[in-house]
């Protein structure tokens, strides 16, 4: 994927709302520094840390609660974000 479609592709998904009406302008807070970050940083090479770090976990909570309330079955499904390891190989 080029760096355009990625820019296109981060552009489509910030213009989703979230699953929470009240976790929207949180996402859309996270998205806008993940981008910023992306595109002026780790593009460039410096992967040195991601400032977005407390905004994803704020966002992750308020989705989090939100599934609760909606009820929404998620059981086994994982998500993957800040935080959590990579699955293991099964090899």
């Amino acid at each position: 994927m080029t760096t355009s479609e990625c820019a296109a592709a981060a552009a489509a998904a910030a213009a989703m709302n979230s699953v929470g009406e009240g976790c929207t302008d949180m996402k859309r807070e996270y998205d806008q520094c993940f981008n910023r970050w992306f595109a002026e940083k780790f593009l460039k090479g410096d992967s040195s840390g991601d400032p977005c770090t407390d905004l994803f976990k704020r966002y992750q909570q308020c989705v989090q609660k939100a599934i609760k309330e909606k009820e929404i079955p998620i059981e086994g499904l994982e998500f993957m974000g800040h935080g959590r390891d990579k699955p293991e190989s099964s090899s």
